[in-house]
């Protein structure tokens, strides 16, 4: 039976949209295997997921800080955060809807915008808007001309365990006026342990069910063009060690790409992903009902061999490039400045339905 408590991360916390002083709340749900998630309502963001190893032994297995200072924090890569009101990257900072030029803030480098631009989603302070037996459902209305985009777009996220070690993040939005939505989790995890630091993360194997990847230019910003995997480093389709996988890379930083789901025979939801780390037994699988999926290995996390300090997270960890992956969900990135790509044009009367489910279990 899933079990639900609710407690106070934070007060006093600035809200950086209206400026009022909130009380950040965080909920805990546990099942009956073990399995806990907690979530705080400030960017709607998973702060922990807890989860046994094969002999029973439970840890930690996302990133994220112990206090709302360390997610407050410029150094905070997103732990775990809800990413809106557009995910990943818009070229530019600009783009035409109805007609019209769009021009949104440029929150990297004054170059383009990352992630909903300043103060994104991930920012922002949630509502409560329903709390069951089995979870917790908040919501975020973002005001029109909120970083550049048009229209009240108001967003509900709900995230729920189930018995069978499932976590749903169900993500929908509505919209006044035309605007682009694309929203994505951007959990780290690292099965070994949140602690393992890079060692751990390369002992992970991992698949992912797509057919192509956006191809990016040096910013990451997508060209258009979509390259199929086919005789690529990028086909990991058949499992295989993330580790030796990062070793082919060219250029060896690491994967940052939008993978394209492969939906064929079509189908609500596809198989994503799935992640194993054999010395613990631990292993996710992802599930989705979007077309692409953001694959990124922690490469921008300190580089802490080259002298750079690393992220101090929450239970004394040091947080370090190649730390942890992400498997965020979404619709391809700049896709409105892409008519070959997934819409992402919210209009009224529509409902935008994101659903992303994370399996965990072990091999004994």
């Amino acid at each position: 039976m899933v079990n639900v408590t609710e407690d106070v991360f934070a007060t006093g916390a600035l809200n950086p949209i209206t400026k009022s002083k909130d009380i950040i709340k965080r909920f805990t749900l546990t099942n009956g295997n073990g399995v806990s998630v907690q979530l705080i309502t400030r960017g709607a963001t998973i702060t922990s997921i807890k989860t046994p190893d094969a002999s029973g032994q439970i840890d930690d297995v996302t990133l994220g800080f112990d206090d709302l200072a360390g997610y407050q924090s410029e150094r905070n890569p997103y732990f775990g955060a809800t990413i809106g009101r557009v995910c990943n990257r818009i070229g530019n900072g600009s783009f035409i809807l109805d007609g019209k030029l769009v021009e949104v803030s440029k929150n990297r480098d004054n170059k383009f915008q990352l992630h909903g631009g300043f103060v994104g989603f991930d920012k922002a302070h949630w509502e409560v808007v329903a709390v069951r037996q089995d979870g917790v459902t908040l919501s975020h209305t973002n005001p029109d001309g909120h970083e550049g985009y048009p229209g009240k777009v108001t967003v509900a996220a709900s995230f729920t365990l189930s018995e069978d070690n499932c976590l749903h993040v169900d993500l929908s939005a509505v919209t006044d006026k035309p605007t682009p939505v694309n929203l994505t989790n951007h959990s780290y995890f690292n099965l070994a342990g949140h602690k393992s630091d890079a060692n751990g993360l390369y002992e992970h194997t991992i698949e992912i069910n797509a057919y192509a990847i956006t191809e990016t230019d040096q910013s990451s910003i997508p060209t258009g063009k979509i390259l199929p995997v086919d005789g690529t480093a990028f086909d990991i389709r058949a499992p295989g060690n993330l580790g030796e996988r990062l070793k082919n890379l060219q250029p060896a930083r690491g994967y940052d790409d939008n993978f394209c789901v492969n939906f064929n025979p079509p189908q609500p939801l596809a198989k994503v992903a799935r992640v194993t780390h054999p010395p613990s037994g631990r292993w996710l699988e992802v599930v989705s009902n979007q077309p692409g999926v953001q694959f990124y290995t922690s490469n921008f996390m300190p580089d802490v061999e080259r002298g750079e300090v690393a992220i101090p997270g929450k239970d004394g960890a040091a947080y370090a490039k190649h730390g942890a992956f992400c498997l965020e969900t979404q619709k391809f990135p700049d896709s409105v400045n892409h008519s070959n790509f997934p819409s992402t044009i919210l209009r009224p009367g529509e409902t935008y339905h994101h659903e992303v489910i994370y399996k965990f279990g072990v091999s004994r």
